[in-house]
């Protein structure tokens, strides 16, 4: 009686230690993080993602392993932040303003010419607004802002005919990602936009079913959209932002002191290609211009501008006090 009774004392401590233990993050046992994105590992976004990888990898000691999945291959930009809040998805880079469908705050960030210049937006980024919209976001949706990356102007292009001033842009079939502000924005510089996800951006505009689109420079030149759309266009009317991500369910697989590294590499990987990219802009835009064969035009912003400004105020109107105080926020950070 004894005997059975020590023997089960045993299995039952065994048993409970065992589910204490599986319950725990992962310790000394390696861990893998599938990072996606939408565009070609040669691209920004495939630079931003080897950065983290590499200084992770060295950070942990090869104890959690970055696997790139770019062009789609675990997820579409558009489902991506949804997939992360299920936790199917580990980490993606995700452009901000197809994130505003899933937490409509970061709409702050998509609107038009609220940048003033590119000290002001690293003054947002860097600063307390920065932080108080990566805590907000955890908060409401569980998905981690990990770093912003870099941050570069959209240019805007197409096939149809020069752009020296907005009634240029009447009647232009534009791709906008769905997107509420940038639908009303283009809508507001007198072209008909078309929204469509990113997948089904190339060859929308490669078939003629758009007639231009706009997107960070770097990535007209990366997808080739030189090749069919011949004349680019200098509006500088909204800032490219691709932050890294991360799902809570992978953060939540990893020790106090892995979480960590994997905020330190996003943090070093953002500082590391913000800085590469400093100039690349203009030198992107002169290359297309050139080589790549585009039609360069830089239209009076005066009336764009002017436009925007009525966006910015409709959208903070409609949008409620919480949206207000954070644009409010980002302007005091201009001075």
């Amino acid at each position: 009686m004894l005997k059975r009774t020590f023997l089960k004392l045993a299995s039952t401590t065994a048993l409970s230690l065992g589910v204490a233990l599986s319950a725990l993050p992962a310790m000394a046992q390696d861990v893998t993080m599938n990072l996606g994105f939408g565009a070609p590992e040669t691209s920004i976004y495939g630079r931003f993602g080897t950065l983290f990888k590499d200084n992770l990898e060295e950070m942990s000691d090869g104890a959690i392993e970055v696997k790139l999945r770019c062009c789609n291959q675990i997820s579409t930009e558009d489902d991506a932040f949804k997939a992360m809040q299920l936790g199917t998805v580990d980490g993606f880079i995700i452009t901000a303003n197809n994130v505003s469908p899933h937490w409509p705050l970061m709409d702050v960030t998509v609107l038009p010419y609220i940048f003033q210049d590119g000290d002001h937006l690293l003054r947002v980024l860097d600063g307390e607004v920065g932080q108080e919209i990566k805590d907000k976001l955890q908060a409401e949706t569980s998905v981690h802002l990990l770093a912003y990356g870099p941050a570069l102007y959209r240019d805007f292009y197409n096939s149809v005919r020069p752009v020296n001033t907005m009634a240029d842009m009447e009647g232009l079939k534009i791709r906008v990602p769905k997107n509420e502000v940038m639908i009303a924005t283009f809508e507001a510089f007198g072209a008909e936009p078309v929204p469509l996800a990113w997948s089904e951006t190339p060859t929308a505009l490669q078939t003629g079913t758009v007639d231009g689109g706009d997107n960070g420079t770097s990535f007209i030149r990366d997808m080739k959209f030189y090749e069919f759309e011949p004349h680019l266009v200098i509006l500088e009317h909204f800032v490219s932002m691709s932050p890294l991500f991360a799902s809570d369910a992978f953060m939540k697989r990893l020790t106090d002191e892995q979480r960590q590294w994997v905020h330190d590499a996003a943090d070093a990987a953002g500082a590391e290609l913000r800085e590469q990219v400093e100039n690349e802009t203009q030198e992107i835009r002169e290359w297309l211009a050139t080589e790549g064969g585009m039609a360069m035009t830089t239209p009076d912003k005066t009336d764009f501008i002017a436009a925007a400004e009525k966006i910015q105020n409709e959208f903070a109107e409609a949008r409620g006090p919480e949206f207000v105080e954070l644009v409010g926020k980002i302007q005091d950070a201009a001075n």
